[in-house]
């Protein structure tokens, strides 16, 4: 369940994104409205928290940019500026719910299940070369035909069909897989990678999982070698 976190507070941003890890939530950062704008573009979130407060652009400037170009995951606004009008301001660029900072964190974690719950509208499929994915029962299939995959390797196929050709980290999928955090186990993520690489070569697949030392693994057009 990818999140993004647009805020320019390093320490704040890096705390809320442990934080919210903890919780089970694979979560970006981008530090200012452009850096936003181009994640939305590569990525299809689940859900935005956005601050208004942003160096570069204003933070309803980047909503309405991320709503004009299409984006519909719910947006939580974080925000210093809390009246009337501004709150006003936020809904009409197509913000979802306001938080004021300060907050605490368990408030935070309860807007964005809440904003989750509503749900979106549901994606009919994710394709990446060869590869159709169905977000809602998550079957996948290549040339057509099903794979049979269990949750975990489903959970590691969508993450990876989220994020064509950018790396998806090990801990982020272990934050996906696992409901609890004495339950993650990262180098369960290789064993999960393995039997994922060798159904889709034997559906002769052309997409390929590149794993990247140390950072994580990727999805790549081309046959495997």
């Amino acid at each position: 369940m990818p999140l993004l976190l647009v805020e320019d507070d390093r320490e704040l941003a890096h705390g809320l994104s442990s934080s919210l890890a903890q919780s089970g939530y694979a979560t970006d950062v981008a530090p200012d409205g452009h850096a936003a704008i181009a994640a939305c573009q590569d990525t299809t979130y689940d859900l935005v928290i956005l601050d208004l407060g942003l160096p570069d652009l204003d933070g309803l400037e980047v909503l309405r940019r991320l709503r004009k170009a299409g984006m519909l995951a719910p947006v939580l606004i974080l925000t210093a500026r809390f009246d009337l009008d501004d709150r006003v301001s936020g809904l009409d660029a197509g913000g979802d719910d306001y938080l004021a900072k300060p907050f605490a964190l368990p408030e935070l974690e309860a807007r964005i299940r809440a904003l989750l719950r509503r749900g979106l509208p549901v994606e009919s499929s994710v394709t990446f070369g060869d590869i159709a994915f169905e977000p809602a029962t998550r079957q996948a299939s290549v040339h057509g035909r099903e794979l049979a995959l269990t949750a975990a390797e489903a959970t590691v196929l969508g993450l990876l069909l989220r994020r064509p050709g950018r790396v998806v980290s090990k801990s982020q999928f272990a934050d996906a897989i696992y409901d609890h955090a004495d339950e993650k186990n990262p180098a369960m993520i290789e064993v999960f990678i393995s039997r994922l690489r060798r159904k889709l070569a034997e559906a002769q697949s052309q997409v390929v999982i590149r794993a990247l030392r140390g950072l994580g693994y990727r999805l790549e057009g081309g046959a495997y070698a």
